[in-house]
């Protein structure tokens, strides 16, 4: 019995136009069928090339800043008309693309000048290439640390031609020990927040207000992103989890020359990194060869813009994504739990996430299903991204905005059937 013809590339390509990818799309998906000899799956393959684009997800993991999930989700709307984004409206003459956005974030952080790049780590790097290149930088040995992405701070001293002085040990720095690692090459004192891991028992360290009687300018990366740790914008104040966690306002104000930090995190915004500080030295990271290559677009600034317009509003809380997960009450995740009508009402804790505040939890509320449905879940028409523990799915609705409820319940009960 001979084998069966396989179907033409064209036949077989428009029977898969269900799957809304682009013809020229199909074309390879079924070509590349035929060719393993796998046809009858084309449908399959063409199913998991669509799943594999970007597109709207459910975060029912309780992790408010998911890496994975793009860290801070955002509220914006792009009208696909021209931007000022280098045109002075005043004067008819080119302008700064840094000169609003950069302004406003210049006064959230009470700093004499700010400026935006592509995401922290570009930030730490602009301002080591641009202070320090040549010279020394002194930075204590428990904060030479790796973060995500394998960021490494020896690493980005390297590519910024600076050289790495450790000072002190792993668990305990004090001022003596930047003392000692002083010199006439010393360019800066770096002072990096471990946004992902935390060094308990015995441990010192060195406050940015102690070391800034030293000589040199201090650069503080405080990583997360964290406005005003007195959180201004929230009515009741600010919240247990965010207790120790360091802020550009407080930072600055305790004598720091420059704070770097990542606005998709904290902050909730669009992945960016900010340079804040004393005027003179941020104008020589602005005027570096580097920040060619580092600075964001129109998009960027401008979805930055609107966020940075919230802070100073105090509407963070209804216009902001993170702030409006965070401040919702326990007792309203409780109620709209109750009233999914599908697993079981429980308590559950939330995280942060995006490496910031390790170790802390914040109440929530969700439902647990028996078994593990998070495959089943993810397959859905708008995929579902859920926690699953010894065999039980839990779905946090913390991170669901409650417009989703709606497509959850449909989400699980189809995963369920």
């Amino acid at each position: 019995m001979s084998a069966p013809r396989p179907p033409s590339v064209d036949a077989l390509a428009r029977s898969l136009a269900s799957s809304g990818l682009p013809h020229p799309l199909l074309v390879d998906v079924a070509r590349a069928a035929i060719a393993d000899g796998d046809w009858e799956h084309a449908h399959d393959r063409a199913a998991n090339l669509a799943q594999s684009l970007l597109q709207p997800v459910i975060n029912a993991t309780g992790v408010l800043l998911h890496t994975n999930l793009g860290r801070a989700p955002i509220l914006h709307e792009q009208h696909g008309r021209p931007v000022n984004l280098e045109f002075d409206l005043a004067t008819g003459r080119r302008g700064s693309r840094q000169a609003s956005v950069g302004s406003l974030l210049a006064r959230l952080c009470g700093a004499e000048s700010a400026v935006v790049v592509n995401n922290n780590a570009a930030a730490v790097l602009l301002v080591l290439s641009a202070l320090a290149e040549g010279q020394e930088v002194l930075v204590s040995r428990g904060e030479s640390v790796e973060i995500g992405g394998g960021f490494r701070v020896p690493e980005v001293m390297e590519q910024s031609g600076a050289r790495l002085v450790d000072v002190g040990t792993t668990n305990r720095t004090r001022l003596a020990d930047y003392r000692r690692g002083l010199s006439d090459r010393t360019a800066l004192v770096l002072k990096v927040h471990p946004s992902n891991y935390r060094v308990e028992g015995f441990t010192e360290e060195t406050t940015v207000g102690e070391l800034s009687v030293l000589d040199v300018p201090v650069v503080a990366d405080i990583g997360s992103g964290l406005i005003d740790a007195t959180c201004p914008w929230l009515p009741s104040g600010p919240p247990p989890w965010l207790v120790g966690e360091p802020a550009a306002v407080q930072t600055l104000a305790a004598g720091a020359s420059i704070v770097t930090f990542s606005t998709d995190k904290l902050f909730g915004g669009p992945q960016a990194g900010v340079i804040a500080g004393r005027a003179v030295l941020v104008e020589r990271c602005a005027r570096h060869p580097l920040m060619r290559a580092l600075r964001p677009g129109a998009l960027t600034l401008t979805a930055l813009q609107e966020v940075a317009l919230a802070y100073l509003r105090r509407d963070v809380t209804t216009t902001v994504p993170f702030w409006t997960m965070a401040a919702t009450p326990v007792s309203v995740l409780e109620q709209r739990a109750v009233a999914l009508g599908v697993g079981t009402p429980v308590a559950l804790e939330a995280l942060p996430g995006a490496g910031s505040l390790p170790g802390t939890t914040m109440p929530s509320f969700g439902v647990v299903i028996d078994g593990d449905v998070t495959d089943a879940l993810r397959r859905q028409p708008t995929p579902v991204i859920a926690r699953v523990r010894e065999q039980r799915t839990y779905l946090d609705l913390r991170t669901v905005p409650p417009d989703l409820d709606g497509g959850l319940v449909a989400a699980t009960r189809a995963a369920l059937a």
